[in-house]
């Protein structure tokens, strides 16, 4: 089989892992390399439903030894299976570099023969676009939970990030779905990766030239959808791996029922906009001070389609506005629907100046479509009248109704 229909094969087979982030990196080039991994030097590019299409995305393989139940590549679906080398997907990279087509690799790959045996795979790929062809542009793989430690390490010597995917929300799930992985394997490699980053960092404090050790961090990514799980175990499962592991990302899909199961058969495709929700949760708990109890809980154990979540926060803690733009923290500030981290900061310096009304927030570019029912402008409410909480979610609700529909991988 030639190459073209190789990558044919496994860029497809690829499509349905979604955790291929460029961002992040700080690798320079040097004298005599190709490629620029640090900061500006990846290009970012989109598809149109949101998904980065910067990097040559591929599989290694789709031969896999696993019979994992939502997964297009389980060893008992009847497809095609086939392998590069590691010489053939070095080479493809840099002649897809060269011709300006991609500023990087995301690899991953089905399980050949065992977890150690692949990972010597995939390292030896970039073994070879690093050492051999002297490349310093972005490497994104993922790693193979079970593999040895040493393993994981040597991979994370060679690329800028690393993905250790959980998989699943819940242990129940994964023993379900995809009953040969083990969440102990899969958390033991996310220590590893993060220990050997912190050790890094205390190394290059005593000597400079320590190399680099997943510069970008690490991520993992997790199926939705697949087991009926609700938001909340998906968010406290998420919340606990930024927490224990120091994740840059945890990574949504939308569970697609690509192939036939007997456990998944009852399990329609989940929303699009339930995966956006989750997206715009998990940024209130890495940038905005939430915890994945204040945006659902036993009471409520799924987020809001309707509204975003940090409207619907606001609308459920109504008690807790209007607040005063004048005076308000920059805590309290981006609690403000419909006000981020930037137009609080833009806030808070304008203040120093003068008292702000509410043409300033204009001035200033500040939205107040979303705003203007939580806050106080010189003691002035700018807001809709409303009697109670469903009738103020009610306006909110209609003032952002948007159509969705779910997007085919297909």
């Amino acid at each position: 089989m030639n190459i073209l229909e190789k990558l044919t094969i496994l860029t497809d087979a690829a499509k349905f892992d979604v955790s291929c982030s460029s961002s992040g990196s700080n690798r320079k080039n040097k004298s005599g390399g190709l490629g620029n991994g640090h900061l500006s030097g990846i290009c970012h590019s989109w598809s149109e439903d949101g998904r980065c299409i910067s990097l040559l995305k591929i599989l290694f393989t789709n031969a896999c030894i696993y019979d994992c139940k939502y997964c297009i590549n389980r060893s008992s679906n009847d497809v095609k299976r086939v392998a590069f080398t590691p010489r053939e997907v070095a080479d493809l990279t840099m002649n897809f570099y060269k011709r300006n087509y991609i500023e990087g690799l995301f690899l991953s790959s089905g399980i050949i023969k065992n977890p150690d045996y692949t990972m010597e795979m995939l390292i030896e790929t970039a073994r070879i676009l690093r050492l051999e062809y002297n490349f310093n542009g972005y490497i994104h793989m993922k790693a193979i939970p079970g593999a040895s430690y040493d393993l994981v390490r040597n991979m994370g010597h060679l690329v800028d990030r690393m993905s250790i995917n959980v998989e699943l929300p819940t242990d129940e799930s994964l023993k379900l779905l995809a009953p040969q992985k083990k969440t102990s394997e899969i958390e033991n490699s996310m220590a590893v990766a993060k220990n050997s980053i912190i050790q890094r960092k205390n190394e290059i404090k005593v000597y400079k030239h320590t190399p680099k050790f997943l510069p970008a961090g690490q991520t993992t990514q997790m199926i939705i959808g697949a087991n009926k799980e609700s938001d909340l175990e998906i968010m406290s499962r998420s919340q606990n791996l930024y927490q224990n592991f120091d994740l840059k990302r945890v990574f949504y899909s939308a569970f697609v029922p690509v192939v036939k199961s007997d456990l998944t058969k009852d399990i329609d495709r989940v929303p699009l906009l339930r995966e956006h929700r989750l997206y715009q949760a998990d940024w209130l708990m890495r940038f905005y001070d939430f915890n994945a109890e204040d945006l659902v809980n036993s009471s409520k154990q799924n987020l809001d389609l309707d509204l975003d979540p940090k409207t619907s926060w606001a609308v459920d803690h109504i008690d807790k506005f209007p607040i005063e733009i004048n005076k308000a923290s920059y805590k309290d500030l981006m609690k403000i629907p419909g006000i981020g981290r930037v137009s609080a900061r833009k806030i808070i310096n304008a203040r120093k100046y003068r008292m702000l009304d509410y043409d300033n927030l204009k001035a200033l570019n500040i939205s107040t479509k979303r705003a203007k029912n939580f806050i106080l402008v010189k003691g002035k409410y700018w807001g809709s009248k409303f009697s109670n909480k469903k009738e103020l979610r009610m306006r909110m609700s209609l003032s952002d109704n948007k159509s969705h529909e779910q997007l085919s991988f297909l």
